[in-house]
């Protein structure tokens, strides 16, 4: 006789089942070891009777020897194993039939993440008092590491700097008081599914050029729609000196300011560095990505030095 496991999602909304697992659970007793199973409620309001008891894998495998019966499962991986462990060690081990109930979405863990967060500022001391002031430098230091991630072709690691600036979105998202994690995923999903109509809409863009001049025109009529005058409302002011000069430039051209306004800006030094990032722009180049490479690059000679002082310092010590 077959042991029937049903397996669900806890990140998916209770009552939702497969097909197949309706069908699974009307082919023999029901039998779960969690009391608070999520599913329970619905079970009971299909008809269906489930009866708690104490998780015994051993005893489950021997019933399922001489009968069809199916288990309910909760997320708990220690009793599976040890379900498969006991099934085995019997002389005739019944058929165990696995039926996903409901499936993670991809995204899917995003949710245990809000979950998470959710009770870190409950009960967390220190969680509870942050505040969207007091975590602004959390959030600046975790964009720079993904970046440096990035630069150092890291990728192993990209993967967790990139959940420790996620960590940052929710919590900030948690902390608001006007609106959540839904209402940002919500904006965000509007705002590429408006700006991407040869995707989601009717509209041909058979190139990247094209998708880029109607990304132009799309920002632009949703800056004349909230009252904004000019291209470069929006630019963050408080960013990186060169990455603003660039960003600045690039919003200025693309609205086709000519290009004798960046002639002559500033004074001495700042002049000489306006004139930079603008040569690095006609150049295709992003100035604060090649001053940073510099950086790097001065950064390894400066330990190779340091290694090769170190190696005569041991030296003169034999």
């Amino acid at each position: 006789m077959p042991l029937i496991v049903v397996t669900t999602s806890p990140r998916v909304a209770p009552g939702l089942l497969s097909h197949q697992a309706w069908q699974a659970l009307g082919s023999g007793p029901v039998l779960t070891g969690s009391a608070a199973h999520p599913h329970l409620p619905y079970l009971a309001e299909a008809g269906i009777d489930v009866e708690v008891v104490e998780p015994d894998p051993a005893g489950l495998a021997r019933r399922a020897v001489a009968e069809t019966v199916v288990w309910l499962a909760a997320d708990d991986e220690d009793f599976m194993r040890a379900l498969g462990h006991a099934a085995v060690a019997l002389d005739e081990p019944p058929l165990i039939e696995v039926v996903p109930g409901s499936y993670d979405l991809p995204g899917a863990r995003v949710l245990d993440l809000v979950g998470v967060m959710d009770r870190l500022r409950t009960e967390c001391p220190w969680d509870r008092k942050q505040t969207h002031e007091t975590l602004a430098p959390y959030l600046l230091e975790e964009a720079y590491e993904v970046l440096e991630t990035i630069e150092e072709a890291d990728y192993p690691a990209l993967r967790e700097e990139l959940g420790d600036l996620l960590l940052q979105v929710v919590f900030h998202a948690r902390v608001a008081e006007d609106f959540d994690m839904d209402d940002v995923a919500a904006g965000i999903v509007d705002k590429l599914v408006r700006r991407h109509p040869h995707v989601f809409g009717s509209v041909r863009a058979e190139s990247a050029d094209e998708v880029s001049s109607n990304w132009d025109a799309i920002k632009a009529a949703e800056r004349a729609a909230k009252g904004r005058e000019s291209v470069l409302d929006g630019v963050p002011m408080g960013q990186g000196a060169l990455s603003l000069a660039g960003q600045l430039l690039r919003r200025a051209e693309r609205a086709g300011a000519p290009a004798a306004l960046a002639a002559g800006v500033g004074q001495g030094v700042a002049r000489e560095l306006f004139d930079l990032v603008r040569r690095a722009a006609e150049g295709g180049l992003d100035a604060e990505a090649e001053l940073r490479a510099a950086a790097r690059s001065y950064r390894d000679r400066v330990r190779a030095w340091e290694a090769g002082q170190g190696a005569v310092h041991t030296r003169d010590q034999q």
